[in-house]
């Protein structure tokens, strides 16, 4: 039998022991499971960059996979703590929005509103859900346990992020920078899809003017030079060879790119 799978996403870094109290939670409950670091690396409180990541990685996991997602800004509140099916795999996290790329692009099948506590730890801290509420229901749920026992089923998420999706018409595609990756290479939200024409025949317009030649990897440019490209997720990038476009252009999260 496959040992199960639990991955973590969160904003927790890696200087203190909060990872490693969640991953302990699991273990202790079911000691054979697989645990699994996405990243603990997504900007503090930053849901939309969470919601980006767990979008990119799922299809990478194998079915029945849980994710545990404890990007927070709301912890101690009423907002709610959701277990979700999408995609084949399954997810415990605050609904508040992290879920809405992975939900918007596949859809669920299950939302559960997580109201019952004999499935959490007995001690419940107000600013530690990841450990005493997330993970308990992550382990219970590996272990075997309907869902539907966690709590209450509803309809949707309650919480959704703006859509991802860009603008197309005829003649062009209107995108926005989504976020910064590790090396400076701006991610948008528009995919290889919503391109007019395939790849590298067409060019990409920045908001500051700034016109970009479509390449088919970092290589076929000029050092130093700006390009666009798709990566690994499907997403155009736009991208300095051997530099940084997020040191390059002044950004943010709005800033538009057209196709």
């Amino acid at each position: 039998m496959t040992p199960p799978i639990v991955a973590f996403t969160t904003d927790f870094g890696d200087l203190d022991g909060y990872v490693a109290q969640m991953k302990g939670v699991v273990l202790s409950a079911v000691p054979t499971a697989t645990l699994v670091d996405v990243t603990h690396r997504v900007p503090p409180q930053d849901v939309v960059r969470a919601a980006g990541v767990l979008e990119d990685v799922v299809e990478a996991f194998p079915p029945g996979t849980v994710h545990v997602a404890v990007v927070d800004p709301g912890v101690g509140t009423q907002r709610p703590i959701v277990a979700v099916e999408s995609v084949g795999q399954r997810f415990v996290a605050p609904d508040n929005g992290v879920l809405s790329h992975v939900v918007e692009r596949h859809g669920a099948k299950l939302v559960v509103e997580c109201t019952e506590p004999e499935f959490w730890r007995a001690d419940v801290s107000h600013t530690f859900h990841g450990r005493d509420v997330m993970s308990p229901l992550a382990a219970h749920w590996v272990a075997g346990t309907d869902p539907r026992r966690f709590g209450v089923v509803r309809d949707d998420l309650s919480v959704r992020l703006p859509p991802s999706q860009p603008v197309v018409d005829e003649s062009s595609v209107r995108g926005r920078v989504m976020w910064a990756d590790h090396f400076g290479n701006l991610i948008t939200n528009v995919r290889i899809d919503d391109l007019p024409v395939e790849p590298p025949g067409c060019r990409v317009t920045l908001g500051d003017g700034t016109r970009v030649p479509v390449h088919a990897t970092y290589g076929t440019a000029e050092p130093g030079s700006v390009l666009a490209l798709i990566g690994s997720s499907g997403r155009l990038e736009v991208a300095v060879n051997g530099g940084s476009a997020a040191e390059r252009f002044a950004w943010s999260r709005e800033s538009e790119t057209t196709v």
